[in-house]
Parts: C-alpha cells; sequence; structure tokens
C-alpha cells in the first residue's frame, strides 16, 4: 500500500470516530430530555453504524458511517405525578440513555481515533524522510 493510500484510510477512520463522539455527545446532553406533553416520547439514544465500502479512486476498502439511527431499546419509565410529561397514572417516560455505557463508547472511540491519528502522523513521517532522502 503506498503512504497516500494510508494518509487516507487513516483519514477516514478518524472522520467517522468524530462523528460517533458527536453522536455520543448528543446522547449524554439529552439523558434527562423527556416530552413536554403528558405520555410524550423522550429523547431516544441514537447509535452509529459502520460500513467498509471500497474507495475506487484509491482502491482500497474504507470505513464509513452507514446510519445514525435511534436505539429501539425500552424507555424507562418514573412515577412523577408532577412533571408535565406524565401520563395519566403519573408515569414519565425518561430517555434510554445509559451514561456509563456512553462514556464507554467514549473511550473506544479516543482510542479508535487515536489509532487513527498514530497511524497518519507516522505516514507523514515517512514521507517527510522519503523527500529529505529524494533531494
Amino acid at each position: 500500500m503506498d503512504l497516500m493510500k494510508a494518509l487516507n484510510v487513516s483519514a477516514h477512520g478518524m472522520d467517522v470516530q468524530t462523528t460517533r463522539l458527536r453522536v455520543i455527545a448528543e446522547n449524554l446532553a439529552n439523558q434527562n430530555t423527556t416530552g413536554s406533553t403528558p405520555g410524550a416520547d423522550p429523547y431516544r439514544r441514537k447509535t452509529v453504524s459502520f460500513e467498509s465500502r471500497l474507495d475506487r479512486v484509491l482502491g482500497v476498502d474504507t470505513v464509513r458511517v452507514k446510519r445514525i439511527a435511534p436505539d429501539k431499546a425500552d424507555l424507562p419509565q418514573r412515577y412523577d405525578p408532577s412533571n408535565p410529561a406524565a401520563d395519566a397514572q403519573g408515569y414519565v417516560k425518561l430517555p434510554n440513555v445509559n451514561s456509563f455505557l456512553e462514556v464507554m463508547d467514549m473511550r473506544e472511540a479516543e482510542r479508535a481515533y487515536s489509532a487513527n491519528l498514530a497511524i497518519l502522523q507516522s505516514t507523514r513521517s515517512m514521507l517527510g524522510r522519503t523527500i529529505e532522502i529524494l533531494k
């Protein structure tokens, strides 16, 4: 694999991890967002799916964001009849965001981003050395 392909593959990896971190940040920011009317659904956690796709220009497989979709997991409920989003029985639907899970996903995305950054930096260094040798 030539060095330009390695740079592009690493850049695609960093791009998808950046998207993943943005979605995680949105989930954490909305972990307490309930509906505003009785019985309304609260914020639903979002998940990011990846896919491997052939980049015809580069001639290599790269990773892409396939989809950002709401998590279909059940919404927990809490008894709080004074909440404006409470249903007739006094229960409020809560977001299905688990901050522990989000932090673990964040750490994994950060590690993947860092690994891609290290590859990018190493490849850039090799390109610099190659240019120095050719001078």
